[in-house]
C-alpha cells in the first residue's frame, strides 16, 4: 500500500466520523427540542447548574481519559451546551408572555401612537435636559465644519479630555469612543471571547451582556444573587465557576436593576481571583455619575487586564447622541477599534464634539435630582409593604411583589392596560419573577402619578 492510498483510506475514515458526529449532534439537537417543550410547558428555567456541572465533569473525565486537551473538549462542550440553551430559549422566547423591558417599552409607544396616555417608569432615560452647552455647540458645528469622518477611536480631544476625567495614569490612547456603552461593551467582548469560551457575570443584570456572548457563541455563567443577601454575590461561588475555558467577569455597578454598589472588600477580592486566573474584567460603569455610597472605579485598582465602560447618556442626559467610550491597555483598545472600524467607522463627529463641550460640565445638580426621587420611591414603596434594599445608585428601584399578587408579567400587562409601563423583573433574570423595575426618570408628581396607579393594581 503506497503512501497516497494511506492518505486516502485516512480521509475517508475523518469522513465517516465527521458524518458520524453530524448525525450524533443532530440527534442531540432533537433532543434538546423535546426537552425544552417540557421546560416551556412547565414554567421550568432553560438552564439548570446542576445538570450542567455534572454533564460537564462526566464530559471531561471522558476527555482525560482519551488524552484530549482539557481547553479544547470544554470549549466543545460549551458549544454544545450553548445551542442547546439557544433552542429552548428560542421556545420560551416565542411564548408572547416573555418580556423585557425594552419590548414594555416598544408596546407602551405603541399605544401611544393610538392616543393613550402612557406613564413611562419602564426606561432609564433622564426626562431633563442635557447641559446648556451642547444645545450652544449643536448651532456652532455647521460654521465650524465638525461633520466628517474621524479617527475610529474618536476625535484626539475627546479622547484626551475621557483621559483626563478619568486620571490614574490613563492616556488618550487608552480610550476609545464609542455609539453608547452598549457597544463598547459588544466591541469588548467581541475581542476578547471566542465561540466555546466561557463568561461570568451577575444576575440581576442588564441583558445585553448574555446578548452579547451569546452572539459571539459564548458560555455564560451565572452568579444569581437575592434580596435576602441585600445583592451580595458568593465569591466562593463565584471561584467555583472558574475553569479552563473562562476568559471574562462582567461586573455592573452601581447596578442596573438594583442599585447595589459592591464594598471595597468584595470587590478587591474579584479583582485578586481574576489576577489568579488571567480573567478579563469588564466593569460597566455607566451610572458611575450616580453613585451615593461609597463608588470605586475598577480602574483604580490598577489591573491591566480590566476594560472600563462608561457614557453620556446617564449622567448628562444625552441618551440619543450615542456616545460612550471605553477604557483598557493599548492592545485591548486596538482590538475594539478594528471591530468598530469595520462596523461603522466611527461616531458621528457633531455628537463627539457635543459630547466634548459637556464633559466639563457640573452634573452635581442632575444627582441631586435623582437621588431625591429615588428617596421618594423608597418612602412610597415602603408604605405599599414592598420589598426592596434601598439603591446606593443608579437611577432604578428594583421591589419584590408581596404574597398574592401576580406575577411580574401579568402586572405589567394590568398596568400598561391603565396607562403605566414598568419593567418586569424577569427581563433581568429567569430567576426575578417575583420583581419589577421602577425607573425614577420623571418629575416627582409624574412618578407620584405612576405609583398611585402600581399601587391599585397592585390591591
Amino acid at each position: 500500500m503506497n503512501k497516497n492510498d494511506d492518505l486516502d483510506r485516512l480521509r475517508n475514515e475523518i469522513r465517516d466520523i465527521t458524518a458520524d458526529i453530524i448525525q450524533k449532534v443532530k440527534k442531540r439537537m432533537d433532543i434538546s427540542k423535546q426537552i425544552g417543550e417540557i421546560k416551556t410547558k412547565k414554567n421550568i428555567d432553560v438552564e439548570d447548574e446542576k445538570v450542567e456541572s455534572d454533564l460537564r465533569n462526566s464530559a471531561l473525565k471522558i476527555a482525560a481519559e482519551v488524552g484530549m486537551d482539557s481547553e479544547f473538549s470544554g470549549r466543545l462542550l460549551n458549544m454544545l451546551l450553548t445551542e442547546s440553551v439557544r433552542l429552548q430559549n428560542k421556545q420560551q422566547n416565542d411564548n408572547p408572555h416573555r418580556q423585557t423591558h425594552l419590548s414594555v417599552f416598544m408596546k407602551a409607544k405603541q399605544l401611544q401612537a393610538t392616543g393613550k396616555n402612557i406613564i413611562h417608569l419602564e426606561v432609564g432615560e433622564p426626562d431633563y435636559l442635557p447641559p446648556k452647552i451642547v444645545k450652544e455647540t449643536l448651532g456652532k458645528i455647521y460654521d465650524l465644519r465638525q461633520y466628517h469622518y474621524t479617527e475610529t477611536r474618536g476625535v484626539p480631544k475627546l479622547r484626551q479630555a475621557v483621559a483626563q476625567k478619568v486620571g490614574n495614569g490613563i492616556t488618550d490612547e487608552q480610550v476609545i469612543v464609542t455609539p453608547g456603552g452598549r457597544f463598547a461593551v459588544f466591541s469588548a467582548i467581541l475581542s476578547l471571547v471566542k465561540s466555546g469560551d466561557e463568561v461570568i457575570y451577575i444576575e440581576p443584570a442588564w441583558p445585553a451582556y448574555r446578548e452579547c456572548v451569546d452572539f459571539v457563541g459564548g458560555k455564560t455563567k451565572i452568579i444569581k444573587t437575592t434580596l435576602e443577601e441585600k445583592w451580595n454575590p458568593d465569591l466562593k461561588r463565584l471561584e467555583e465557576l472558574i475553569n479552563n475555558n473562562t476568559k471574562m467577569i462582567i461586573l455592573n455597578y452601581p447596578n442596573n436593576p438594583t442599585g447595589k454598589i459592591l464594598d471595597g472588600n468584595t470587590m478587591s477580592k474579584i479583582i485578586d481571583l481574576s489576577k489568579d486566573y488571567g480573567l478579563y474584567i469588564l466593569s460597566d460603569e455607566v451610572y458611575s455619575d450616580y453613585s451615593f455610597n461609597g463608588f470605586k472605579s475598577v480602574i483604580e485598582y490598577g489591573y491591566d487586564k480590566s476594560i472600563i465602560i462608561s457614557s453620556f447618556s446617564k449622567g448628562h442626559a444625552m441618551t440619543g447622541f450615542r456616545v460612550g467610550y471605553g477604557i483598557a491597555n493599548n492592545n485591548i483598545i486596538a482590538k475594539m477599534s478594528k471591530i468598530q472600524s469595520i462596523a461603522l467607522t466611527s461616531v458621528a463627529e457633531p455628537m463627539q464634539y457635543s459630547a466634548l463641550s459637556a464633559i466639563g460640565e457640573s452634573i452635581s445638580g442632575n444627582v441631586e435630582v435623582m437621588k431625591r426621587r429615588l428617596l421618594f420611591f423608597c418612602d412610597r414603596l415602603q408604605k405599599m409593604s414592598l420589598s426592596f434594599v434601598a439603591p446606593d445608585g443608579a437611577m432604578y428601584v428594583y421591589p419584590k411583589l408581596g404574597k398574592g399578587t401576580d406575577d411580574d408579567i401579568v402586572l405589567i400587562d394590568k398596568l400598561l392596560d391603565l396607562g403605566v409601563a414598568i419593567a418586569p423583573g424577569s427581563g433581568f433574570g429567569d430567576s426575578y419573577k417575583r420583581f419589577i423595575r421602577i425607573s425614577a426618570c420623571q418629575t416627582e408628581e409624574v412618578l407620584e402619578e405612576g405609583l398611585e396607579v402600581l399601587s391599585s393594581a397592585l390591591q
